[in-house]
C-alpha cells in the first residue's frame, strides 16, 4: 500500500546571506516522503527566494494534488509542475523506485562570501584539484578583480569558477577583467552569467579571453544546450530547473558537445544537498559539484553530510512539522 507524508520545515541561516536584493534569514521548504511496499524514498521542495518563480504556497497545492494522483495509481506527470516540486518529488521517486545512486560526490569548490582569509584556509585542506568559487558582482567591480586575481597569484595552482548573477553592465565586466593578469586568465575555470544579457556576456568572452559558463540561461524556456566560442560549461541548479529526468538530459546534452556540466545547489537542506551530491556523483563524477552550503545553515535535516557537526533536525521537532498523511482512498 501507498502512503505518502508531507512535511514543512523550517532553518535559520547565518546572518549575511543575500539574495539578490533580499536577505535571507530562514530556509524554508517541504520533505516529502513516500512510502510503498516497505521502501521509502524522501524529496526536498524548496523554492529558493528571488530565483525561483513559484511560492510555497503554489507548491504546497501541487504537491498535495500530485500525491492523490500518485496515492491512487493514476499517472502523476511531473511535466507540468514547478521546478522545485519536479525535482523533489522525482527525488522521493528515484529513492523508492533505487533508481538514485547511495555513493556521493563530497567534494566541493569552496564558496567564498566574504573574507578571502577564510578561503586561504580551506583551500590548504585540500588535496588534488583545487578548485574555488567567489561571488563576483554584489561590490565595485574593480575591487572583484584584485580579489580574484590575488587568489592566482598566491595559489599557482588554483582554478577559480566566478558568478555574476548578470550583475554587470559590459562596461563593469570588462573593469572586472582588466584586473586580472593576463597570464592568469586560463585558470579563472569560468564566468556564470557575468553581463546582464547571454549576448553582452558573449561579447564579454570574446574580448577578454575569459571562459564564460550559462547558469540563468540554463532555465530559459527555450534554451537549447550548444557548443559555443568561449563557452565552457553549464551550470545546472535542479531546484530551479525540474525533475531528475530534466536534468539528466541536460547533463547529457552538454557532455556530447564537450561541455561541462555541473551540478550546483539553491541552499537546499543536507537531505536536498546530499540527494546533489549522489546526483553529481552518478552523472558527472569528474566535475567537481557546486555545494558548498550547508555552512550557511545553523541545522542539517534528516540526512547527514559529509563530516558536519551541525545539529540535525528529525521527524518529530519543532522545524520539520507534519501537515498531510495521506493515504488511497481505497485503504
Amino acid at each position: 500500500m501507498r502512503q505518502a507524508k508531507l512535511y514543512r520545515y523550517t532553518i535559520p541561516v547565518e546572518t549575511g546571506v543575500i539574495l539578490r536584493n533580499r536577505r535571507l534569514k530562514q530556509r524554508e521548504g517541504f520533505a516529502l516522503q513516500l512510502t510503498e511496499n516497505g521502501k521509502t524514498g524522501w524529496g526536498e521542495i524548496a523554492p529558493l527566494p528571488e530565483f525561483s518563480l513559484e511560492t510555497l504556497e503554489q507548491c504546497e497545492q501541487q504537491l498535495r494534488n500530485w500525491t492523490t494522483l500518485w496515492l491512487d495509481n493514476q499517472i502523476a506527470e511531473l511535466d507540468n509542475c514547478v521546478p522545485s516540486v519536479a525535482f523533489g518529488v522525482s527525488c522521493a521517486l528515484a529513492e523508492l523506485n533505487g533508481e538514485l545512486g547511495e555513493i556521493a560526490n563530497y567534494r566541493a569548490a569552496p564558496l567564498c562570501y566574504g573574507d578571502p582569509d577564510e578561503l586561504y584556509q580551506e583551500l590548504a585542506q585540500i588535496e588534488g584539484e583545487k578548485v574555488a568559487k567567489i561571488k563576483v558582482g554584489l561590490y565595485e567591480a574593480n575591487r572583484d578583480g584584485l580579489i580574484a586575481n590575488m587568489f592566482l597569484e598566491a595559489i599557482s595552482d588554483l582554478k577559480l569558477r566566478l558568478d555574476a548573477n548578470r550583475s554587470w553592465t559590459l562596461e563593469k565586466a570588462l573593469l572586472f577583467a582588466s584586473k586580472i593578469a593576463p597570464e592568469h586568465k586560463a585558470r579563472i575555470q569560468f564566468i556564470e552569467e557575468p553581463c546582464k544579457t547571454p549576448e553582452l556576456s558573449r561579447q564579454f568572452a570574446e574580448q577578454t579571453g575569459i571562459a564564460i559558463a550559462w547558469d540563468e540561461t540554463v532555465r530559459e524556456p527555450d534554451f537549447l544546450v550548444k557548443k559555443e566560442p568561449n563557452l565552457t560549461a553549464i551550470v545546472i541548479k535542479p531546484t530551479l530547473v525540474g525533475s531528475i529526468q530534466k536534468c539528466v538530459k541536460l547533463i547529457e546534452q552538454a557532455h556530447s558537445l564537450g561541455l561541462i556540466a555541473v551540478i550546483s545547489s539553491s541552499i537546499e537542506s543536507s537531505l536536498g544537498l546530499t540527494q546533489l551530491a549522489r546526483l553529481a556523483q552518478q552523472y558527472t563524477p569528474n566535475t567537481i559539484p557546486g555545494l558548498d552550503t550547508l555552512n550557511l545553515m545553523k541545522a542539517q535535516l534528516l540526512r547527514q553530510w559529509d563530516n558536519s557537526a551541525l545539529p540535525m533536525i528529525e521527524v518529530g521537532s519543532e522545524s520539520l512539522v507534519e501537515i498531510e498523511h495521506l493515504c488511497p482512498l481505497s485503504a
